[in-house]
């Protein structure tokens, strides 16, 4: 069996189960707090913000990936992030945990928690404790309750992002399934965003944990929206062995067809974030190939979709290709700019715009058509070698202004 992509989200690996209400974290009256359960103790991998103002969920989270035996849930809310809050907010962070134990029946150190919103606010105690409460009585494993779950982790997101697929391991179906939310506040390395991963495969906790941040380097570290580095990433990602294949603790064929599999998760997610930027109109995909090293294209890639320049002429549909030779010169990245061809494609077709880094006789008409679509790629190929990486962000439209001028309002 190969990699397919099927319906659903976190719930759609055996023995998850999840919900999401609107407990009333947020102003409005829209979902803001989410759970997911699992009925059997979990491996548990975790990666996290660079930055280094961390928020307090993240350092709560790297110590239970670090030191608990087992991980059996996780508690999420949007709306208040709990971030530079001190020790007040490392010990909300244990409170979370602990109610959430107490109502599930597991051990509070089996419990991770994740917030995001807005920066420096308390959370509200009372009402997360409450939400924790009716959160569980609502807790189902049908892919709705993994749908209403990824909805309520949202912030200036405009709409839910989960994916589910399945793969033969050992001679059993797996199935991982993946939720997200990230729109503002995103830039390498991680992003704004809050990741969970369920799977049912049987996987050794160090090879779930190198799976994991291998994958990283190549999915959430690739994108940008506006080049803020968030306080509160977090990508989890939790085993529970229930797929029932022979536990996987070598880098065989079957570890191989683990991470394609988790790769597949990470890529969508990280194309769905990217194509969600805080009021972009289009996705912007940044292909380098032809590079050296793989560092090297990482490099290059990041540099032009990190350009304010380029998004801006991604925006306006405008083949202002000077501005991505630009930025891949600045990067830091050694290549001889007079050996780059440069291509744009979407669905209208795909046109080379420079060969050996001058200008084609190309057609600004058809240019500006294929620049039009919702999803833009520029693939840049520096002829020095084999490796290639991609990266993704967004066009920078008014919009992204407006939304981030009166965020906190």
């Amino acid at each position: 069996m190969s990699i397919q992509i099927i319906e659903g989200g976190v719930t759609a690996p055996k023995g998850f189960k999840a919900a999401g209400i609107a407990a009333g974290v947020k102003k409005a009256n829209v979902k803001d707090m989410a759970m997911i359960f699992s009925e059997v103790p979990c491996h548990a991998a975790g990666t996290f913000t660079t930055n280094v103002v961390k928020a307090a969920p993240v350092k709560w989270d790297r110590e239970i990936c670090e030191t608990s035996p087992f991980v059996q849930a996780v508690v999420a809310n949007s709306g208040v992030a709990n971030a530079c809050t001190g020790e007040e907010g490392m010990e909300y962070c244990k409170r979370m945990a602990d109610k959430a134990g107490e109502v599930l029946g597991i051990p509070g150190n089996a419990v991770l928690v994740a917030s995001t919103g807005v920066i420096g606010k308390q959370l509200p105690m009372d009402i997360i404790e409450k939400g924790i409460e009716n959160l569980k009585p609502v807790l189902s494993s049908s892919l709705e309750a993994g749908t209403l779950a990824s909805q309520a982790i949202m912030t200036t997101d405009t709409h839910k992002k989960e994916i589910a697929v399945q793969c033969e391991i050992g001679g059993k179906t797996v199935t991982l399934g993946g939720m997200c939310k990230g729109s503002g506040m995103i830039h390498p390395n991680m992003c704004t965003m809050l990741g969970f991963i369920m799977t049912d495969a049987a996987i050794s906790d160090a090879l779930l944990k190198k799976a994991l941040r291998a994958d990283i380097i190549d999915t959430y570290n690739m994108v940008s929206v506006d080049g803020d580095t968030s306080t509160n990433d977090t990508v989890l990602l939790l085993a529970n062995g229930l797929a029932g294949n022979d536990e996987i603790t070598e880098e065989n064929e079957d570890y191989k067809t683990f991470c394609e599999a988790l790769h597949t998760i990470n890529a969508y997610l990280c194309r769905q974030i990217a194509g969600d930027g805080e009021g972009a109109t289009a996705l912007f995909e940044v292909k380098v190939v032809g590079a050296q090293t793989k560092e090297q294209a990482r490099i290059l890639s990041k540099a032009v979709v990190c350009s304010s320049l380029t998004k801006a002429a991604i925006y306006g549909h405008d083949a202002n290709w000077g501005r991505i030779l630009c930025a891949m010169g600045y990067s830091g990245a050694q290549f001889d700019p007079e050996k780059v061809d440069l291509f744009f494609e979407s669905k209208a077709g795909k046109l080379q715009i420079i060969e050996n880094g001058v200008a084609t006789d190309y057609s600004e008409e058809v240019a500006t058509k294929i620049l039009s679509e919702k999803e833009v790629t520029a693939i840049a190929d520096i002829k020095m070698g084999t490796e290639e990486a991609t990266a993704w962000g967004c066009d920078l439209t008014y919009d992204y202004v407006k939304i981030n001028a009166d965020y906190r309002s």
